[in-house]
């Protein structure tokens, strides 16, 4: 093992994480016991729908995984019936069995779309905390105190404002440390939301004589906004199921100031060739340059090379040089209606509208050019012939079938 390299691997784009020489002392036992490390990551499946945000642990995993390290992934199928806590205001509906089952199967389909799957084991957490009696219990419950729980930000608050704490999800932490106890954990992941539960499983591990797991604490990521948390219901995310074109499109659309934080987070490429990626912004190249390199990195990630480089030519005759790309969407115009309203109905028919009310005021707003000349009535239209193109806004384009 290359004690060295594997630190500045793991150590690119993190938060916080445990002292290096702790981290260096846990490798150099691994590499004399002749083992991989024993990668730790627990996944919640009330929310299986994968976006660039949660991927960055994922992404983290596989560059260990490349270094030959195995992945632990515990499908939270048990706790995932409490519901983790953190950050909640207030006590979270548990999941039925079937809910939490069939969130399980959506996330392993999505996961082996980052990790490498013969150095992945898929263990659901069931498998040890349904065969704890009670007396397990009380003597895990027995390792922490009330005071230590109250000491989380979300238990806090709650206890502050007099709102409800359930006694079961005081037990949330505990069972997610139980976890790395069962699996013998080297090293847990996560983000830096859940960085009480992570570091309780190094405090249970010692309970257990084990030695403690390190840890390592990825950042937030912001959306193609570079303002909220990336989040689906907020629209600013890049979902790992993204077309091609879509997902390079959306990368484009980053602020300048977050291309090395995605570098960071959202790609493999090795720590010292993201700083020279550093040092070139710095000496004055064009943001727009990097960031188009950025966009082709993280699309080839989920997209096959030939793909991504054809999302790449999309979006420079889109939006670059304002041009249909051959790639264009076809539209087919009902017969027998007239001509503007079966435009309305076609536009909207492709999903990238909410209404005709809205398509109405992206016409009138001078947004849309037919055949490369403005048109702001559409139901003024008298015939549209077939190969006739559709630009609506700077980069979205449309021919008649």
């Amino acid at each position: 093992m290359d004690i060295q390299n594997t630190i500045k691997v793991m150590l690119k784009g993190v938060a916080d994480s445990t002292d290096p020489k702790d981290i260096e002392e846990k490798l150099k036992k691994v590499d004399a016991e002749n083992r991989p490390l024993r990668i730790k990551l627990g996944l919640d499946p009330s929310a299986p729908d994968i976006h660039l945000g949660h991927a960055v642990v994922l992404r983290k995993i596989r560059q260990l995984q490349e270094l030959g390290h195995k992945a632990i992934i515990i499908i939270g199928d048990f706790t995932g019936m409490i519901g983790d806590p953190t950050g909640k205001s207030k006590t979270r509906k548990q999941l039925s069995k079937k809910q939490v089952q069939e969130n399980a199967e959506t996330y392993q389909k999505q996961i082996f779309r980052i990790l490498k799957p013969e150095l992945t084991e898929v263990r659901f957490n069931s498998e040890w905390l349904s065969k704890l009696n009670f007396e397990d219990v009380i003597n895990l419950a027995a390792k922490t105190t009330v005071a230590r729980l109250l000491e989380r930000d979300d238990f806090h608050n709650r206890y502050e404002k007099r709102q409800p704490i359930a006694l079961h999800e005081f037990f949330y932490p505990l069972m997610q440390a139980y976890d790395s106890v069962a699996i013998k954990a080297d090293i847990e992941l996560g983000g830096t939301d859940q960085t009480f539960n992570i570091l309780m499983g190094r405090n249970i591990q010692k309970d257990f004589n084990q030695d403690p797991q390190i840890t390592l604490f990825v950042p937030i990521l912001e959306g193609i906004d570079g303002v909220e948390k990336m989040s689906k219901s907020l629209g600013n995310y890049i979902g790992v199921n993204d077309d091609a074109a879509v997902m390079y499109e959306k990368v484009m659309k980053i602020p300048d100031d977050l291309i090395v934080k995605y570098y960071n987070l959202c790609t493999d490429v090795h720590p010292d060739n993201v700083a020279e990626i550093v040092s070139r912004l710095a000496k004055g190249e064009n943001p727009r340059d990097v960031k188009m390199e950025l966009a082709l990195e993280i699309t080839s990630l989920y997209h096959s090379k030939e793909e991504a480089l054809n999302a790449k030519e999309h979006f420079v005759q889109a939006f670059q040089k304002q041009k249909a790309p051959e790639d264009v969407k076809e539209l087919s115009l009902e017969a027998g209606k007239e001509v503007g309203f079966a435009l309305l109905e076609a536009l909207l028919q492709t999903g990238k509208y909410k209404s005709k009310s809205e398509i109405r005021r992206l016409f009138k707003g001078n947004a849309v050019k037919i055949n490369e000349e403005k048109v702001t009535d559409v139901d003024g239209l008298s015939a549209l012939q077939s190969g006739t193109i559709i630009q609506i806004g700077k980069g979205t384009f449309f021919k008649i079938a």
